[in-house]
C-alpha cells in the first residue's frame, strides 16, 4: 500500500497538531460496546435527554458508526481547545466559555480540511473511482457518540460530569473524520483518571448530575445548559433561576470544578476570542438589546442558537439575581 491507501497514525497526528488540535487519535471503526449501548438505551428510556427529542434519532447509526460511512474502517477524533484566554468581566453577564468565540462547527469543518489536503487527500481521494465516500466529517451534529470514540481514540476519558476530560482539562470541542482507510496502528483508550473525586457532582447547581456520575443518572432536563439553549419554554421557573447566578447562556459549573481543568491553557485559535463588543456588554446593555444588536454581536457565533427571543427570556430571570454591585 501507498501512503495515499493507509493513515500513518503518528503523521496524522503531527499535522493535527500543527493545525492547532490539542489532541488526536485514531480508532477502529466498530460497533460500540455493549456496556455502552446498554447505558444509552437506559438513558433514552429514563427521559434523560429532556426535550431533545433528536437523541432517539438514528440509534442504530450512534451505536455503529460504520453505517454512517459504509465501509468505515477507521474513526480519526480530534480535540480543539476552547479554553478562553479573555473573559467577560466577573461582575457582569457570563455566557459558557464555548459560546464566547465564532461557531465552532464552521472552524472545525475547516480544519478537518485542511487536516486531510495536508494528508494529501485532495478532492480527487474524497471518493473512490466507483463514487463511494472515502471521508466524512462529523462536527457534533451527526448521530455519533463522540465522547465515547475519543475516548477509545486515547484523547481522554468520560468524567462524572459526562464530558470528555483530557490531561490538559476538559473544556475541548471534539470532532470526527470517519474514513475507509484502514490506519498503520491504532490508539488504546485512556483509562479514566476521575478516582475518587466528585467534585463535578457537587457543583452541579440543578442536581443533573447522578451521584454515580453513570450516563444513565443524567438528566438533562435539569441541566442550565439545556434549560437555557435548547429549552423553549417562555419562562423559567424561579427556583432554577436562581440557580443561574449571573450566566445567562450555558453553564460552566461542573467544568471550573473540575481539578484537571486547572492545567489547561488558554486557546490561540484567533476565531475563538471574544469580541472587544461582547467584553464591553453590561447588565443595562443586555437588557436594553435590540434584535438588530442581537444580529450583530452574535452573527457567525455558537449562541445563536437560543435565538433571541431565548436570550432575553435568559436576561430577564437573571434579572433577580443582581447584586448591588450589578446594578
Amino acid at each position: 500500500m501507498d501512503n495515499k491507501e493507509i493513515l500513518i497514525n503518528d503523521r496524522v497526528k503531527a499535522e493535527a497538531q500543527g493545525l492547532g488540535f490539542l489532541a488526536c487519535g485514531i480508532a477502529k471503526a466498530a460497533h460500540v460496546s455493549e456496556d455502552e449501548e446498554r447505558n444509552f438505551r437506559q438513558w433514552l428510556a429514563s427521559g434523560g435527554n429532556a426535550g431533545m427529542e433528536y437523541m432517539e434519532n438514528y440509534t442504530d447509526i450512534r451505536l455503529d458508526p460504520r453505517l454512517l460511512l459504509p465501509g468505515a474502517k477507521s474513526i480519526i477524533s480530534l480535540a480543539l481547545n476552547y479554553t478562553p484566554k479573555a473573559t467577560i468581566p466577573a461582575d457582569q453577564p457570563q455566557m459558557a466559555a464555548y459560546a464566547l468565540g465564532k461557531d465552532y462547527h464552521d472552524i472545525q469543518r475547516r480544519l478537518m480540511a485542511e487536516l486531510l489536503t495536508r494528508l494529501g487527500y485532495d478532492r480527487e481521494w474524497l471518493q473512490t473511482e466507483e463514487g463511494k465516500k472515502q471521508f466524512r466529517l462529523c462536527v457534533d451534529t451527526a448521530p455519533i457518540l463522540e465522547r465515547y470514540w475519543a475516548q477509545q481514540a486515547g484523547i481522554g476519558w468520560r468524567g462524572r460530569n459526562r464530558q470528555l476530560i483530557t490531561p490538559h482539562g476538559s473544556m475541548i470541542f471534539l470532532a470526527e473524520i470517519l474514513t475507509t482507510l484502514p490506519a498503520d496502528h491504532y490508539d488504546q483508550p485512556m483509562p479514566n483518571r476521575c478516582g475518587s473525586c466528585h467534585a463535578c457532582i457537587e457543583a452541579c447547581p440543578t442536581k443533573a448530575l447522578g451521584h454515580d456520575g453513570s450516563m444513565s443518572s443524567f438528566d438533562a432536563g435539569k441541566c442550565l445548559s439545556y434549560i437555557t439553549i435548547e429549552n423553549r419554554d417562555s419562562d423559567i421557573p424561579e427556583e432554577v433561576a436562581e440557580a443561574m447566578g449571573n450566566t445567562f447562556y450555558g453553564c460552566d459549573r461542573c467544568q471550573q470544578a473540575c481539578p484537571w481543568n486547572r492545567h489547561a491553557i488558554p486557546n490561540e485559535t484567533p476565531e475563538l476570542q471574544p469580541s472587544e463588543e461582547l467584553l464591553a456588554m453590561t447588565w443595562d446593555k443586555w437588557q436594553t438589546l435590540t434584535v438588530d444588536q442581537y444580529r450583530r454581536l452574535f452573527k457567525g457565533c455558537a449562541a445563536k442558537r437560543a435565538k433571541y427571543e431565548g436570550i432575553m427570556r435568559n436576561i430577564r430571570s437573571l434579572k433577580a439575581n443582581q447584586t448591588d454591585n450589578n446594578k
